[in-house]
């Protein structure tokens, strides 16, 4: 059965590339269920949303919070029977500094958040997935990881464990409907940019709804690739 309204999970839904992805998927007509902390900002980005003639569930959910996750799972199974695309965006960018400086609590809330929120969320939502006709999930990564640098340890350390973790799933269902792919949007115009490049000028990068345009391309239905790591400058050719 074809279906018609697709509902799609987006973390990070509040601010930058989840935002304008929330807003994108929503323009295409797509059921948005926006997760973030900060239940204000959903609140702003659901009146939004519905100007645009479309609809939101708000989950206003700190990632740390591995009940949360475990019971939004089963409340999206018991209101919707299952999901169709999942855009794992939400991060947090932690202390940028030598690694010998780096508190335990920071470098724990990172790795929690950029990591193991995911996989908590993999187990999660995985059999709502499994029960769409065309399943997509994409991960934001960074790209900190196929170019280490000094003073990034715990962000890009929870990035590389995002990736072979996002990896080792797509490879379990490479001959099933589930497409699992990861999304490199590279420095754009974000507040996290600002607050670790605060020397950037922000006009040179590009916008989180350009990105954003593309980054949703990879839960359509018709995206066939699984595994793969989509850069957006190769992309768009910059």
């Amino acid at each position: 059965m074809t279906q018609t309204k697709r509902l799609i999970l987006v973390t990070g839904a509040s601010r930058g590339i989840g935002r304008a992805a929330a807003l994108e998927l929503a323009r295409q007509g797509d059921l948005v269920i926006a997760l973030a902390r900060s239940k204000a900002a959903l609140e702003k980005l659901d009146d939004e949303i519905r100007a645009l003639g479309s609809e939101a569930l708000l989950v206003p959910m700190d990632l740390k919070d591995t009940k949360g996750i475990e019971t939004l799972g089963k409340v999206l199974g018991e209101k919707f029977g299952r999901l169709d695309g999942f855009i794992a965006n939400a991060g947090l960018l932690g202390t940028l500094g030598p690694l010998e400086t780096c508190g335990p609590r920071s470098f724990e809330e990172t790795i929690q958040v950029n990591l193991t929120a995911n996989a908590h969320l993999i187990r999660a939502i995985g059999p709502l997935l499994h029960r769409s006709d065309a399943p997509r999930a994409v991960f934001v990564t960074s790209g900190v990881v196929p170019r280490p640098r000094a003073f990034w340890g715990p962000y890009q350390a929870s990035k590389a464990g995002l990736e072979s973790l996002v990896k080792a799933w797509a490879d379990e269902h490479e001959n099933m409907a589930l497409r699992v792919n990861l999304f490199d949007p590279g420095a754009v115009r974000t507040g996290m940019r600002a607050e670790a490049m605060p020397g950037e000028d922000p006009m040179t990068l590009p916008t989180p709804e350009a990105v954003a345009k593309e980054l949703v391309k990879l839960v359509s239905p018709s995206e066939t690739r699984t595994g793969q790591r989509a850069v957006y400058r190769e992309i768009v050719g910059t």
